[in-house]
């Protein structure tokens, strides 16, 4: 066969049995998975210097191993000096193998080296049983080299599940090992 990821191997074998006992699911297709990852991130000061889409972009791939692709606006705000179409941020969506790779490499390499990390907060559910994570710095995943980097930005990181609700979607990505708070 092939190679198969630690956590989709983990998931096949003891989670879906696990949820299934958990919620009294009848069928395994019941059971909930993890559809996708979508990295974002959003470049403000792109309207004024160009080239820090492509370092978000560069920066993108090489956490995800994924090539990234721009955002663009969808319509003029004169505020901002934004026109439509500009680009205006990056995105990555994550799916199969490289989506229990990249949540994998998260959860054990990268969240670690967040300085004074209790957790992640539970409450970035959205009534879905979509999961929504802020990251504040790109420089906590061992791709990227510090001294490359020209400024210190964040992403947003959003887990789309199959889940109906939000407790069984927390109960499936805490079981694939995502860190959530004790209350």
């Amino acid at each position: 066969m092939g190679y198969i990821p630690r956590l989709k191997k983990e998931y096949n074998e003891r989670i879906v049995k696990s949820l299934k006992e958990e919620f009294g699911y009848n069928n395994v297709m019941q059971v909930p998975r993890l559809q996708k990852i979508v990295l974002s991130r959003g470049v403000g000061d792109a309207v004024a210097d160009k080239k820090l889409i492509d370092h978000a972009l560069d920066e993108l791939t090489m956490i995800t191993g994924q090539k990234a692709v721009s955002t663009i606006s969808k319509k003029d705000v004169a505020a901002f000096k934004l026109r439509k179409g500009m680009p205006i941020g990056a995105k990555v969506t994550l799916r199969g193998e490289r989506m229990y790779e990249f949540l994998d490499r998260l959860v054990t390499t990268a969240l670690p080296r967040v300085r004074d990390f209790q957790g992640i907060r539970a409450t970035g559910f959205d009534g879905r049983g979509n999961y929504n994570l802020g990251i504040t710095e790109q420089i906590i995943f061992p791709e990227i080299n510090i001294d490359k980097i020209n400024r210190i930005n964040g992403m947003d990181v959003t887990f789309v599940t199959s889940a109906p609700t939000d407790k069984e979607a927390k109960s499936l990505l805490a079981e694939l090992g995502l860190p959530f708070k004790k209350k």
